[in-house]
C-alpha cells in the first residue's frame, strides 16, 4: 500500500513505518522533522494547516513516482501519529489546539480526497487514570473499548475529542476509520533502562494502569488495521498482552486499585489495559513481552 503517515519521526512511529516497510508497504512520513531511515519518503509540513494536508496527500512521494508520466498516485491509506505527545511539553490550550485542529484536518483531506482507509492514533489517556490530578480510580478493570472516557487534562481531552471527529467523519462517508487507543509506548532499548526500576518501584506505572506496547507490536497492530477492511468507525486498545509488572494481575488490581470492580476473572498476567479486541478483531499476535528482554526479579 501507499502510505501517508504523519508524525512517523516521534517516539512510535520511527519503529511503525520500518515495520510497514518491512511489510512492502510504501510510507511517505509528514513531519515537521525528516525520519532518517533507509526506503522512507520524507515531506516537511504541519498538520495544523488545512491546505498544506490537502496538498501533501495530493503530491508525489518521490522523483520515481513521476516516470511512468500518469499523474500523482492516489494513496490508499493515511495512518496519522502526529500530535504534541503528552501534557507539560506546551501550554494545554496549544496542547489541545494541535492535536484537535490537526486530526479534524488529516481526516477531512483524506476523506475529501478519497482515501478509504484511516489510522488515527487515540490513547491510553482517555481512560482518565494517567494525567488525573490526584489518584483516580477507574469505574471497572480491565480497561476496554466501551469504557465511558472522561479524562480531565487537555492532552486526554484532545483524544476524545478526535475519536468524536473520527466517528463523524465516518458516518459522513462510510469509510473506515480506526482509533487506536496506545499504551505507554516502549523502544527496544527500554526494557533494559527502564523496566528494573519499574519492578523496584510498582506504583509509578499506576497512573498507566501498568499497559506498556512495544513499538514494533504496534507496527504490527497498524499493519492489521491496513489490511482489515469493513468495520467503519472502531477504537482497539493497543497494548501487549501482561502488564509491565511482575505481580500477577489480581493482586496489582488489589493492591493498587482496591475496590475497583472486576468485570471478569483475570488470567494470571493478563493486561488491566485489555487487549483482548485487537487479538479476537485483529488477529494480533504479541511479538515482544518483556520477559523476552528482562528478567523479572
Amino acid at each position: 500500500m501507499r502510505i501517508f503517515f504523519t508524525g512517523g519521526s516521534g517516539k512510535a512511529g520511527k519503529h511503525v513505518i520500518p515495520y510497514l516497510l518491512d511489510q512492502g508497504h510504501r510510507v511517505m512520513n509528514v513531519d515537521l522533522t525528516p525520519l532518517n531511515h533507509p526506503g522512507v519518503d520524507n515531506l516537511t509540513a504541519d498538520i495544523t494547516d488545512s491546505g498544506q494536508m490537502f496538498n501533501a496527500m495530493s503530491m508525489y512521494a518521490g522523483f520515481d513516482e513521476m516516470e511512468p508520466g500518469t499523474g500523482v498516485p492516489k494513496f490508499d491509506a493515511v495512518v496519522h501519529f502526529a500530535a504534541v505527545p503528552r501534557i507539560l511539553i506546551k501550554p494545554d490550550n496549544e496542547t489541545f489546539r494541535v492535536n484537535t485542529v490537526g486530526t479534524y484536518n488529516v481526516i477531512e483531506a483524506a476523506v475529501k480526497l478519497g482515501i478509504k482507509k484511516i489510522i488515527i492514533a487515540s490513547s491510553e489517556t482517555t481512560y482518565g487514570v494517567c494525567f488525573s490530578d490526584g489518584k483516580t480510580d477507574p469505574a471497572y478493570l480491565p480497561l476496554d473499548e466501551e469504557y465511558d472516557v472522561n479524562p480531565m487534562d487537555s492532552y486526554g481531552l484532545s483524544k476524545v475529542v478526535n475519536e468524536q471527529t473520527a466517528r463523524a467523519f465516518q458516518r459522513r462517508t462510510g469509510v473506515d476509520i480506526y482509533a487506536l487507543r496506545i499504551g505507554n509506548v516502549i523502544e527496544p532499548h527500554e526494557y533494559e533502562t527502564l523496566f528494573p526500576y519499574y519492578f523496584q518501584h510498582p506504583e509509578v506505572r499506576r497512573r498507566n494502569a501498568f499497559c506498556y506496547i512495544d513499538a514494533r507490536d504496534l507496527g504490527q497492530i497498524v499493519d492489521l488495521c491496513l489490511q482489515k477492511d469493513g468495520l467503519g468507525y472502531q477504537v482497539f486498545n493497543a497494548g501487549n498482552d501482561h502488564n509491565g509488572a511482575i505481580i500477577p494481575s489480581k493482586e496489582l488490581a488489589d493492591r493498587f486499585f482496591p475496590g475497583v470492580p472486576l468485570t471478569r476473572e483475570l488470567e494470571e498476567h493478563e493486561a488491566l489495559f485489555s487487549n483482548k479486541k485487537i487479538r479476537e478483531v485483529l488477529g494480533f499476535k504479541e511479538q515482544h513481552n518483556w520477559r523476552n528482554y528482562v528478567k523479572g526479579e
